[in-house]
C-alpha cells in the first residue's frame, strides 16, 4: 500500500475538461470567459464523464490512507450511541426523535408520559433502502390530532407533504413540489398553508438547476387533490421574494412574512382567519403589519389588537416591542418597548410560555444565556443556569405550563430539561428537571478542553475563536489543526457537539478551532453587515488572521494547518486559499459557492443577492469579481497551491455542483499550464452520488464522508494515528 508520505501527483495526471473559448460574458465592459459553461448541466453525459474522471483521482488517493479502516471502525463505534431530540407535546401525547446509534435517520416516537420510552410513530428508515429519504418541514395541528410532514429524497430541498393522524393512520392527501417556507394549519384543522414555486418545471427532480422565482403561499384543503390547491398570496413585483405563513396559536390570524431572499429585512402582512371562519377560496385581502423593508421583524405573540415583535429596527442587537396591528407600520413612535436592546449581547429569541411568561435567549460572546421574563411587562424574573454551550432545542407554548429544552456544548452531546411552571410561583426561580442525558462511549470528554480567545483582525477588529484540544497538548507548533469558518448569512457558529471533531482530537491528537467571523450574527446586525456585500473581504481577513494567530501562538504551523468550510464557508476557504496559499497545508472545501458571477442563475441562488451583491449591477460586480474564487485562480512565484479536497454532491440543488466542477476544471488547466515544475501538493474533488447539500444525510453517508475527509488530511498533513 502507498505510504502516507507518498502524496505527490504530477499535474499532468489530472483530467482536463474541454474548454470552450467561445463563451464570453460582457459584465459592464469587462469581458469574462466562461470556458466550462457546459458543466452547468449535471445530467449531460460529458459532465457525468468528467465526474467519473475526478472520482478516479480522489478515490484511490483517499483509499491509500493506512489508517482508513481503523479510523472507520473507531468512528463507527463512537457514532454508535443513543441520540435524543428535544421532547415536544402535541395534544395528549409527547413526541421526540430517537436514534439507537447507527440508524440512517432518527425515528419519531410517541409517548403517553414524557418519561416513558413510548412507541414508534414514524420511521423514515422504512421509506428507502439506502436511508437517503428523510423528514423535514413538519407541523402538528394545534390539538395534536394530525401531523403534516415533508419527505425529501437524496438530500434535495424539494419535499412532498404527507399526513398522519396521531393514531398512526395515514391520510391519503399528498402535496408535491414544496420548497422552503413553513407549514401552518388553520385552527379548525380543515387545511394547511405551504409555500412553493408555482412555475417551476421540474420540482421533483433534485438535480434540476433551473432558477427559482415567484415563491408563493398556497392553501390545501384536507381531503382534496393538491392540483386544486389555492394561491392565497404572491408578491410578483419581485421574482426573488420568498413567502412563509404562520397561524397564531389561537388560530385567529394568518401572518405572512415576505423576505427578499436572504436579506436581513422583511415585511409582515396578516389576515383574520377567525372573521373569515377559515373559509379560503382565493387570494386573501392582506393587511400590512410592517411594509417598509427597513428592518427584521419576527412575530412572537399577540393579545387582542396588539402583537409582540422581535426586531432590530434601530437596535442592531434586537429588542422586543409591543405594537398595535392597525398602527405598527407607522413606526417606532407607535410602539411600546417591552425588552430594550442590550448593546453588549444579542437578543436571539423570545417565546411565550405558561400563559404569562417569556423564555428569552441572549447570545453572550457566542454562548447561550437563558432567562425567564414577564410576558406583559418584559421584566426579567430570573436566569436558568446553564454551562457554556448552546440551546439546541425548545418546546414552549403559551397555553402549556410545561416546557422542554435541550442544551449541548463542544463535549456534551445533549442534555434535555423539563420545567413544570405550575409548581412554582410567578417569579420563583425554577429548577429544571433533567429528563435525558446523552452519553457517548469510547472516549472521556473530560480529557479535552475548550478555550475562547479574542484575536485581532487586519483592521483592528477583535474576533472571538473557540479552540478545542486535549488538556495535555503541548503548544510546540507541531499539532495538526483544523480551522473552521463560515462568516455569512447572519448565522452564528455557536458551540455544538461533533463526533467527528472528537475523533480528530482523540486519535490524531489534533486541535480544532472555530472562528466566529464577521458576516455571522454573533454580535447582532452590525456584525453581520460588516461581512456582507462590499465588506466581504473583512470575512476573509478575519479568517486569515485566525490562521496567523494559531501559527504565531504555536498551536500549529502552515504545514500542519487545514482550513475547512462548507457552502458559504466553501467560498471562504476558496478565497482564503487563493489570497494566502502559503498559510495552509490543506484546504477542505465542501459544497462551496465558487462562481460568484453566476451563482444567482441557479435554483435558489438569487436569494443570496442581498448577502453577496448582484454581479449584474456595475458597482456590485467590481467587488464580487475581485474575490470570486473561479475567476481569481493564479499561480505565480513558484508558490504551490495548498493540498485541496473539493467535495460536492450530484443532487445538491442549493449550491449546484457546477460551482465545484467548473472551479476544479479551471484549476487543473492552470496547474498543467503553469505549475508542472513546482506543484506537488495533491488537488482533487470528491463528488458524491445520490446526495444533496447536506441536510438529512444518512448516517452511513456521513461516516463515509468524514472518513474520506480525514483520510485525505492524514496523508497530506502527515498526521499520526494514536490508538489509545
Amino acid at each position: 500500500m502507498s505510504s502516507s508520505n507518498d502524496i505527490y501527483i504530477h499535474p499532468s495526471k489530472y483530467p482536463l475538461a474541454r474548454r470552450d473559448e467561445s463563451v464570453v460574458d460582457d459584465f459592464h465592459g469587462t469581458k469574462v470567459l466562461d470556458q466550462y459553461r457546459w458543466l452547468e448541466d449535471p445530467d449531460s453525459e460529458e459532465t457525468q464523464a468528467f465526474v467519473q474522471q475526478l472520482n478516479a483521482i480522489s478515490e484511490p488517493f483517499i483509499n491509500a490512507s493506512e489508517v482508513r479502516e481503523e479510523m472507520r471502525a473507531k468512528l463507527t463505534k463512537l457514532w454508535d450511541y443513543e441520540k435524543y431530540g428535544c421532547t415536544g407535546k402535541h395534544g395528549k401525547f409527547y413526541y421526540y426523535y430517537y436514534n439507537s446509534g447507527l440508524q440512517n435517520q432518527s425515528v419519531l416516537y410517541q409517548q403517553e408520559k414524557y418519561d416513558d420510552k413510548g412507541k414508534i410513530f414514524l420511521d423514515p428508515n422504512t421509506l428507502s433502502e439506502d436511508g437517503t429519504t428523510f423528514i423535514r418541514n413538519t407541523r402538528w395541528t394545534e390539538d395534536g390530532t394530525i401531523f403534516a410532514f415533508g419527505i425529501s429524497e437524496k438530500g434535495s430541498d424539494w419535499v412532498t407533504i404527507k399526513f398522519m393522524k396521531n393514531t398512526g393512520e395515514e391520510i391519503p392527501d399528498s402535496i408535491t413540489g414544496v420548497k422552503f417556507g413553513s407549514l401552518a394549519w388553520t385552527g379548525d384543522n380543515s387545511g394547511i398553508f405551504y409555500s412553493r414555486y408555482p412555475e417551476h418545471k421540474s420540482a421533483t427532480e433534485g438535480s434540476s438547476v433551473e432558477k427559482h422565482e415567484f415563491h408563493s403561499l398556497y392553501y390545501h384543503k384536507l381531503g382534496t387533490d393538491c392540483k386544486e390547491d389555492i394561491l392565497v398570496a404572491d408578491f410578483r413585483q419581485n421574482p426573488n421574494f420568498m413567502t412563509s405563513g404562520t397561524v397564531t396559536e389561537d388560530g385567529s390570524l394568518l401572518l405572512i412574512e415576505i423576505d427578499e431572499g436572504c436579506s436581513p429585512n422583511n415585511d409582515i402582512y396578516y389576515y383574520d382567519l377567525k372573521a373569515a371562519k377559515n373559509q379560503i377560496s382565493g387570494k386573501l385581502a392582506l393587511k400590512p403589519l410592517f411594509d417598509k423593508f427597513d428592518a427584521k421583524y419576527s412575530y412572537v405573540d399577540h393579545e387582542g389588537d396588539t402583537a409582540l415583535i422581535l426586531t432590530n429596527h434601530n437596535a442592531p442587537m434586537f429588542k422586543l416591542v409591543r405594537v398595535k396591528f392597525e398602527t405598527a407600520r407607522l413606526g417606532p413612535d407607535h410602539w411600546e418597548t417591552v425588552i430594550p436592546e442590550d448593546e453588549k449581547r444579542k437578543l436571539t429569541f423570545a417565546e411565550p410560555v405558561a400563559e404569562n411568561k417569556l423564555i428569552v435567549e441572549y447570545l453572550e460572546d457566542v454562548k447561550s444565556a437563558v432567562y425567564i421574563h414577564d410576558l406583559k411587562t418584559g421584566k426579567q424574573l430570573y436566569q436558568i443556569p446553564l454551562e457554556i454551550g448552546s440551546l439546541s432545542g425548545l418546546y414552549a407554548r403559551k397555553s402549556d405550563k410545561e416546557m422542554f429544552f435541550m442544551f449541548e456544548s463542544f463535549f456534551t452531546p445533549a442534555v434535555i430539561y423539563r420545567v413544570d411552571f405550575s409548581k412554582y410561583k410567578h417569579d420563583e426561580t425554577v429548577k429544571p428537571e433533567i429528563t435525558r442525558v446523552v452519553k457517548i462511549h469510547g472516549v472521556e470528554p473530560n480529557k479535552f478542553e475548550a478555550k475562547q480567545v479574542f484575536y485581532t483582525s487586519k483592521d483592528g477588529t477583535k474576533v472571538p475563536m473557540f479552540i478545542l484540544k486535549n488538556k495535555d497538548t503541548v503548544l510546540d507548533g507541531q499539532n495538526p489543526t483544523v480551522l473552521n469558518g463560515y462568516g455569512g448569512f447572519n448565522i452564528a457558529d455557536t458551540p455544538s457537539f461533533s463526533i467527528s471533531r472528537l475523533l480528530f482530537l482523540n486519535y490524531f491528537k489534533g486541535i480544532v478551532a472555530v472562528a466566529n467571523l464577521r458576516g455571522g450574527s454573533e454580535y447582532g446586525e452590525k456584525w453581520h453587515e460588516a461581512g456582507m456585500r462590499e465588506r466581504k473581504q473583512n470575512v476573509f481577513d478575519d479568517f486569515i488572521a485566525a490562521a496567523e494567530y494559531l501559527i504565531d501562538n504555536k498551536y500549529t504551523n502552515p504545514k500542519k494547518l487545514a482550513i475547512h468550510g462548507g457552502s458559504n464557508g466553501g467560498l471562504l476557504v476558496g478565497a482564503c486559499s487563493q489570497q494566502r496559499p502559503e498559510l495552509y497545508g490543506a484546504v477542505l472545501n465542501r459544497v462551496g459557492v465558487l462562481d460568484m458571477l453566476r451563482f444567482h442563475k441557479f435554483t435558489i441562488g438569487a436569494a443570496w443577492i442581498p448577502e453577496f451583491g448582484n454581479p449584474e449591477d456595475p458597482e456590485d460586480f467590481k467587488f464580487i469579481y475581485k474575490y470570486s474564487p473561479l475567476h481569481n485562480i493564479t499561480l505565480s512565484n513558484n508558490q504551490q497551491w495548498p493540498a485541496t479536497l473539493l467535495m460536492t454532491a450530484d443532487h445538491d440543488d442549493r449550491v449546484v455542483p457546477a460551482h465545484t466542477l467548473k472551479y476544479i476544471a479551471q484549476l487543473y488547466y492552470y496547474l498543467q499550464k503553469e505549475a508542472q515544475n513546482f506543484q506537488q501538493n495533491p488537488i482533487m474533488a470528491r463528488v458524491e452520488v445520490r446526495a444533496g447539500h447536506g441536510a438529512g444525510k444518512p448516517t452511513s453517508k456521513l461516516i463515509a464522508e468524514i472518513v474520506d475527509m480525514y483520510s485525505f488530511l492524514h496523508r497530506v498533513l502527515q498526521m499520526k494515528w494514536h490508538d489509545n
